[in-house]
């Protein structure tokens, strides 16, 4: 293990509250599609179809669900236009910009565990 994770390790472990907050970051961003949805909206507010698109391999139903449960934990707002059809439109809230950080290390770590496991 390398020498800078120790410290962090223990000071997880010594923060009693910690596995509380790891479990309630964990539920709210459970499943393999919330992260993948917030980095589609990360260029801006898509429609459902758009974001459908950028997403890929995700059906309506499954997407429908995932923003429903996202707006309802405030990572995404639904701003609904008085158009003919309506136009909705989904959009990062000031919430989930706080995951940016989180985001960006879940990369790094997603590339650094890529390469260990794949060697690619």
């Amino acid at each position: 293990m390398e020498a800078n994770v120790i410290p962090l390790m223990q000071e997880v472990a010594c923060h009693k509250a910690a596995v509380l907050h790891i479990k309630d970051a964990l539920e709210t961003l459970s499943g393999k599609w919330k992260l993948p949805i917030l980095g589609a909206l990360s260029s801006g507010p898509k429609r459902f179809k758009e974001l459908a698109k950028e997403v890929g391999g995700i059906t309506d139903k499954v997407l429908s669900k995932e923003l429903k449960d996202m707006e309802m934990n405030h990572l995404v707002k639904r701003t609904v236009y008085d158009t003919f059809p309506p136009t909705v439109e989904y959009s990062w809230t000031d919430h989930s910009r706080t995951l940016g950080d989180v985001m960006c290390a879940l990369e790094n770590w997603g590339k650094l565990h890529r390469k260990t496991v794949i060697g690619g």
